[in-house]
């Protein structure tokens, strides 16, 4: 840490030494003004510009013309220079009055195509060239409201054919705390004083368009990222520095507008300059609030206000008079930013390298103005742009750091919010599927008790509504699961007519319920299995039928699949569910297929549902490289449909059911008979409901309310499958699998689990288990489940 601050400070000191040897840089030694003479007869003047230097004629409160200028001046003044720093007849002149200069230029032979360079003056101002007016900006006048202030750089064509060059230059000033002239002139070619004159003007306009840019591209950060007030500050410091550029030293913006008002301009450049450095003192307190004190920089931003409020009260000849005093105060606060810096470097914070050579480059440049303000020196236009690009790039730096860090830090807290969100789903599902088992169970078993027909009226919509919530919950779980990019597909033989088959009997019953006919038409090509997902496919099919049974109320629903290609090694099925239900609007069939949307709100009301299945049918599609399609008419009904391309599978067979499905399991039957299981459970009521039913087919159950009490209680030579929870206290099921097959115990474990299966899946045939179960489980899979691996490993 120590090794990279003094890097850096040795850096900002190599940069100190570089601006400092360019500024103090001398011109090449050439003659000056003696006694308002300028000899150039020996020099070359086809070059971008020789200085016009020296001892100028001085005539005190006169504006003589040429022809008016009969004596010897009052004094020979050194020029340029401003009336402030002048005696005249042992007076100190004021900043306020008007005055002539005077010089002669003798020019060489060869003296073609010349051009003066006339800057701009304290305020007002006239040139005269060998008896005619050449150059004028502003009104100077007598009084102050004869005077019309102007400031414009200008370049003056010189006639040719004079030997001698008599220039009679009248300056007046009533509105500026400044009097006279602070640069030089300049002689040389016409053409290169042009073209230097308009590099000038484009590096100062790119600058500023860069500044402008910079500051409007952080503001949008501002606004449309996160609100980091620091980034805010610098947007602003940017922006109204920008104008300090071209409104200020060589005033392009002038050249462009040479018409706007001068006390437009004069206080713009003084208000631009106190609010970036007030902006400058807000970003440096909240860039490192830890390692600044808010006091001194709020006290920054307060003097700001306060000389604020002075140049938008007092003309301008007061308020100019404020601008070293504040240069000094700038000069305290940008060291005591480098000081922060500086902490901030050592205390390692982000950026703070960037920040502290930036703020050192700022500071080196404020040293030079302050000392040509004070006519130290004269800071060259190349020098000071330099520093200012360079700063802002490096404060650039420092906030796109910041930025960047701010976007990494976002992403992972929303990765944390997204595995939080995630594991508070799986808990809540957890604990709404395990009451939800003992609902379902218990409602089973009364429909399964011969009840009176207003009983099983009530039982079977007990039923529905316990199914219904449970359909809710499963949606939200799939579509987060999705929204995570968690969803996995697996590739197996998927014999979709089967599936089809079994969706449209399962939901027979809903659709007749409604005086809805629910029909199944199937391509008699269709003689083969397919490499598919069962269960991603069966969900998709049921959410669409069980969808338009929702908004059918008369007529019918039909599922056709057809085959659209087949060959040897691909088969591509096309599959529609029609109804004639309500229909959807064309405005609203995109809406629908967004989360939580019906295509509108009485919809919900009127037929409920969360909006998510026709989501999770689309997303689910998607991410097997379909698209789910829709056709609709409003009272006439919709078609859903999508088409998907499969590897093909085996050639289907004729096969039977099995015997379980064939007959209807009763209690009489007891299809169990003898069968020793052993429940490893830990909530009663569920323990109650499934050994109620394990009991009703016959078996013989053991119970366990824990992993560790279930190996205890494990006889291996009575008893022939364990159904496991895997949830328990004491011990859980995984570890209580795990440890069993350690011991070489081969009795079947089937995990019973109100988890995501595809959350566990894994992880619970990694601990051993043969099979799952989801709560709340349907009494005829439980009894296919334990039959096949009970008396179907028998035979």
């Amino acid at each position: 840490m120590l090794h990279n601050l003094r890097r850096n400070i040795t850096l900002l000191l190599f940069c100190l030494f570089l601006l400092c040897s360019k500024s103090f840089a001398k011109e090449p030694e050439l003659p000056k003004a003696i006694q308002g003479v300028l000899d150039l007869r020996k020099e070359n003047l086809q070059t971008d510009g020789l200085l016009l230097d020296g001892e100028w004629g001085f005539y005190w409160n006169q504006l003589l013309t040429p022809d008016e200028i009969k004596t010897n001046p009052d004094l020979y003044v050194s020029f340029p220079s401003l009336w402030n720093n002048l005696k005249w007849k042992g007076i100190e002149l004021p900043g306020q009055g008007y005055a002539t200069y005077t010089l002669s230029i003798l020019l060489p032979p060869n003296k073609r195509s010349l051009a003066l360079d006339f800057p701009d003056v304290y305020t007002a101002s006239k040139l005269y060239i060998n008896g005619r007016l050449y150059a004028y900006s502003g009104v100077p006048g007598k009084t102050k409201e004869t005077t019309k202030p102007r400031w414009v750089n200008q370049i003056v064509v010189l006639p040719e054919n004079f030997d001698t060059l008599k220039l009679v230059l009248q300056i007046a000033n009533f509105h500026h705390s400044r009097g006279g002239i602070v640069s030089s002139f300049r002689i040389g070619s016409y053409n290169k004083l042009f073209l230097k004159r308009d590099k000038q003007l484009a590096v100062d306009f790119i600058v500023t368009a860069a500044l402008l840019m910079a500051g409007l591209f952080f503001f949008g950060l501002y606004l449309f990222g996160q609100h980091d007030k620091s980034i805010l500050f610098f947007a602003l410091f940017c922006i109204t520095y920008s104008y300090r550029i071209v409104g200020t030293g060589f005033y392009a913006l002038h050249a462009v507008f040479p018409d706007t008002s001068w006390w437009l301009n004069i206080h713009v450049e003084y208000l631009s300059l106190y609010l970036s450095i007030a902006f400058f003192a807000l970003y440096t307190r909240y860039l490192y609030p830890e390692d600044s004190n808010k006091n001194i920089l709020n006290t920054q931003v307060v003097l700001c206000g306060i000389f604020i409020l002075i140049t938008l009260i007092f003309p301008p000849v007061v308020f100019t008079q404020l601008i070293k005093p504040f240069l000094v105060i700038v000069f305290f606060y940008i060291g005591y930013a480098f000081y922060v810096f500086i902490k901030a470097v050592r205390n390692k914070r982000m950026g703070a390298g960037f920040a502290l050579a930036g703020t050192g480059l700022i500071l080196c440049i404020s040293i030079l103005i302050n000392l040509q303000y004070f006519n130290f020196l004269q800071l060259r236009r190349t020098t000071e742009l330099f520093g200012y690009i360079s700063f802002f790039f490096l404060q650039s730096l420092v906030l796109s750091f910041r930025f960047a860090y701010s976007l990494k830090k976002a992403k992972q807290l929303a990765e944390q919010g997204l595995q939080v969100k995630s594991q508070f789903l799986s808990t809540m599902s957890h604990e709404i599927r395990t009451p939800l088992n003992s609902v379902i169970g218990m409602t089973h078993l009364l429909l399964r008790g011969n009840p009176r027909e207003e009983q099983k009226e009530q039982l079977n919509i007990l039923l529905f509504s316990a199914g219904n919530l449970l359909s809710i919950v499963n949606d939200i779980l799939d579509f987060n699961k999705i929204e995570a990019g968690k969803i996995q597909f697996e590739k197996i033989e998927t014999d979709i007519a089967s599936i089809a088959r079994n969706i449209i009997s399962g939901l027979q019953v809903s659709a007749e319920d409604k005086g809805v006919k629910l029909r199944l038409e199937l391509d008699p090509l269709l003689k083969v299995s397919v490499i598919g997902d069962p269960t991603r496919t069966s969900q998709v099919i049921t959410n669409l039928i069980h969808n338009a049974i929702k908004f059918t109320n008369e007529g019918e629903i039909v599922l056709q699949i057809k085959v659209k290609e087949i060959s040897d090694t691909a088969i591509t099925l096309s599959l529609h569910v029609k109804d004639t239900g309500i229909g959807i609007s064309a405005e609203n069939q995109k809406m629908i297929f967004e989360q939580f949307s019906q295509a509108d709100s009485s919809t919900s009301r009127r037929y409920g549902g969360t909006g998510l299945g026709l989501a999770i049918c689309k997303r689910i599609l998607e991410e097997q490289g379909s698209a789910l399609k829709l056709k609709s008419e409003p009272g006439k009904g919709s078609e859903f449909y999508f088409t998907q391309t499969f590897q093909v599978g085996s050639p289907l067979k004729t096969l039977e059911k099995e015997v379980s499905d064939k007959k209807k399991i009763t209690e009489e039957q007891r299809p169990l008979q003898n069968i020793h299981v052993l429940l490893v459970e830990d909530n009663e009521l569920n323990i109650l409901v499934t050994r109620k039913f394990l009991e009703n087919w016959g078996a013989r159950v053991d119970v366990a309310i824990n992993g560790q009490e279930a190996i205890d209680k494990l006889d291996t030579a009575r008893h022939e499958i364990i159904l496991m929870d895997m949830h328990m206290p004491v011990m859980d099921g995984y570890d209580a699998t795990r440890i069993l097959r350690e011991k070489g115990v081969t009795v079947p474990i089937i995990a019973l689990t109100a988890s995501i299966p595809g959350d566990i899946k894994n992880k619970v045939f990694d601990a051993g288990a043969n099979d799952i179960v989801i709560k709340p489980f349907d009494p005829n899979h439980l009894y296919r489940i334990i039959l096949h691996y009970t008396r179907g490993q028998k035979e």
